[in-house]
């Protein structure tokens, strides 16, 4: 094993330089030295620009003649006159990108029908920045066998949903013209990313049909605007989900099988976002391309998607404390086998109860928003009453610095399953990122979370002298 994660490290380093799939501090490609994705992904206020590139991925014949490889055809835009370590950046970064837009490895070849798919995928730097890829692939129009072709959009802000809609535009007009998108993502470019719950317009012109309004709008309530927990919940029970979701709050390895890349890309997305507030900081690799497959094998927490296509080469890898879920099946093919028993067994329940209802409450179609909050909610409240205290156990020195208090803190908990549970939840880089962007603030962050917690608060107070009259 020491010998094939010595040729996976080298071989990424030659093909990518700075730029890989995001890893922990311990991994093959990059350190990762801050918190990571948003909950595994950057959160932005707004004002930001929507994106860095266009590109259009294709295959093409290798050299010798032999196979197909992917290549870029499109860029938008263009950039000239950088200085020569910018230029050697973006090549290294463009240099990345077509292995995650067909991580099908050999299975690259004409096609006369080919299910249109939207993924995504991370790309993490050196210094820690992420950026990342919103991917549409589908086969071009025409008769006869084709090479499909992957659109992707590079950007440092993570909006799934508003993203997909930019994708229909640029599809849309492809269809009719290359020479359309450029205005069309000439004008994104210039506009500035909205602010939680605004909008913005853009104005294009597609010949024959006149003049168009687009809007774009991103959801009030950012943290989960990233992510569609639809997916997830169509391939597995709750009762699966929770042990998938203790499994990572200890930050063990998961790997996700499935056939379609759209499937693989949400139920990882969709798993990182109930870790929310907490962000996974170890390798994060959506959909991982055949010529990675030894990621499997690291001894280091990972959470992964792999094609259903290598579920032999996975099984076949020498791993320990793995858990492999079947998201065709709704199976776990390989466990630990302690997975019921990581988190407080009252909480379980709690959170069980709260999803059924939820889904309940929602069984007329609602929006992905109403969904993803009634999923959320749970796991949300699960952290707050187990670590929601933490503000409180942070001591500050006279020049602002704060100093954890990580014994107090778990003696608050009246629970013994609760503190038995936070004994080991404090040990964690999920932990650890968390209070260190505590310890440097002043004052607790204004978010959902502690919105939450605050709420949490209120209502033990008001519980308290009802608890006092009834005795």
């Amino acid at each position: 094993m020491d010998g094939l994660g010595r040729r996976l490290r080298a071989s990424l380093r030659l093909k990518r330089g700075r730029w890989g799939p995001p890893q922990d501090n311990l991994g093959e490609v990059v350190k990762e030295p801050e918190r990571a994705l948003e909950n595994c992904l950057p959160n932005f206020a707004g004002g930001q620009h929507f994106f860095e590139y266009l590109l259009v991925v294709s295959l093409k014949k290798k050299h010798s003649g032999e196979d197909y490889e992917p290549r870029i055809i499109y860029q938008f835009p263009k950039r000239e006159n950088l200085l020569r370590g910018q230029q050697e950046e973006e090549e290294r970064l463009l240099g990345a990108i077509p292995l995650f837009c067909f991580p099908d490895g050999n299975e690259r070849a004409p096609l006369t029908e080919c299910p249109r798919e939207t993924f995504s995928f991370v790309l993490t730097n050196v210094d820690g920045s992420r950026k990342i890829g919103y991917c549409r692939r589908l086969l071009p129009a025409g008769r006869g066998p084709r090479l499909p072709r992957v659109y992707c959009i590079i950007s440092c802000i993570g909006c799934f949903g508003l993203f997909s809609k930019i994708l229909d535009e640029v599809e849309k007009r492809h269809q009719i013209s290359m020479a359309i998108i450029y205005p069309f993502m000439q004008g994104l470019r210039e506009a500035a990313f909205p602010a939680p719950g605004k909008t913005v317009t853009l104005k294009s012109f597609i010949p024959d049909s006149g003049t168009e309004f687009i809007s774009l709008t991103r959801p009030l309530d950012s943290h989960l605007e990233h992510v569609d927990f639809r997916s997830l919940m169509r391939c597995l029970s709750f009762e699966q989900i929770l042990q998938i979701f203790a499994s990572a709050v200890l930050e063990r390895r998961i790997i996700f099988l499935a056939e379609g890349l759209s499937t693989l890309s949400q139920c990882i997305h969709a798993t990182a976002a109930l870790l929310y507030p907490f962000s996974w900081a170890h390798t994060y690799i959506p959909v991982v391309p055949e010529s990675l497959l030894g990621t499997v094998c690291c001894p280091t927490p990972f959470m992964v998607g792999v094609q259903m296509r290598f579920r032999q080469e996975v099984l076949d890898s020498p791993m320990e404390e793995v858990l492999l879920v079947n998201l065709c099946e709704g199976t776990f093919l390989m466990s630990v086998g302690d997975e019921k028993d990581i988190l407080p067994p009252k909480l379980q329940d709690d959170i069980l109860e709260s999803l059924g209802q939820g889904i309940k409450e929602s069984q007329t179609p609602a929006a992905s928003e109403q969904i993803n909050e009634h999923v959320s909610r749970p796991f949300v409240q699960f952290f707050v009453k187990t670590v929601g205290h933490y503000a409180s156990y942070i001591k500050r020195e006279a020049n602002g610095q704060g100093c954890f208090q990580e014994r107090a803190f778990c003696k608050a908990l009246t629970s013994k399953a609760n503190r038995r549970f936070v004994k080991k939840f404090v040990k964690t880089q999920l932990f650890s990122l968390f209070i260190q962007e505590a310890e440097k603030s002043k004052n607790p962050p204004a978010d959902y979370f502690q919105k939450k917690i605050l709420e949490y608060e209120e209502q033990k107070k008001q519980k308290k002298p009802k608890e006092k009259t009834v005795k």
